[in-house]
């Protein structure tokens, strides 16, 4: 097997994230764990305040507005951002190819704000949540992404 010493893999979610890497036997272990610290809180401890209210203009009925934006989402898609600028901390020649597995949603945010540099090292997104899987099952989700599966993905060829 070839060695994946410069691998980064990134697992998250909108909640969690498990920066990945392989040691010098090729073994996975999770080299830093990040957890929101609003992770499990209700929407509603989340908001500063309740939501504003109107009179309807043929009433003296005073009634709430609905809000625009779920505080839980808008927290989930905050820390998947605070995900992007810890992989853009992280120094650019520690990793060469980097896996990406996450939920659709949050997929999406994260590339919008990566650089083109990182997003060149990006050797392959997997469009579903694999925290909770142990480092020592993951290799079997990541076949197609690595060079003993896929030696073309490796030699700079990207294409499938």
């Amino acid at each position: 097997m070839i060695p994946h010493h410069k691998l980064l893999i990134i697992l998250y979610d909108g909640e969690h994230a498990r920066f990945i890497r392989p040691n010098e036997a090729n073994v996975l272990h999770t080299a830093r764990t990040i957890d929101s610290k609003d992770a499990h809180h209700r929407s509603a401890d989340l908001r500063s305040d309740r939501p504003g209210a109107t009179f309807h203009s043929d009433s003296t009925a005073h009634h709430a507005l609905t809000p625009r934006h779920d505080p839980h989402d808008m927290e989930k898609e905050s820390f998947v951002r605070f995900i992007a600028e810890e992989l853009k901390a992280v120094p650019g020649d520690s990793f060469d190819r980097l896996i990406l597995a996450a939920p659709a949603y949050a997929l999406n945010i994260i590339k919008s704000e990566l650089s083109a540099d990182i997003l060149d090292k990006m050797t392959g997104i997997i469009s579903k949540d694999l925290l909770k899987v142990p480092d020592d099952e993951l290799w079997e989700h990541l076949k197609p992404f690595v060079p003993a599966a896929n030696p073309a993905r490796w030699t700079g060829n990207k294409s499938p």
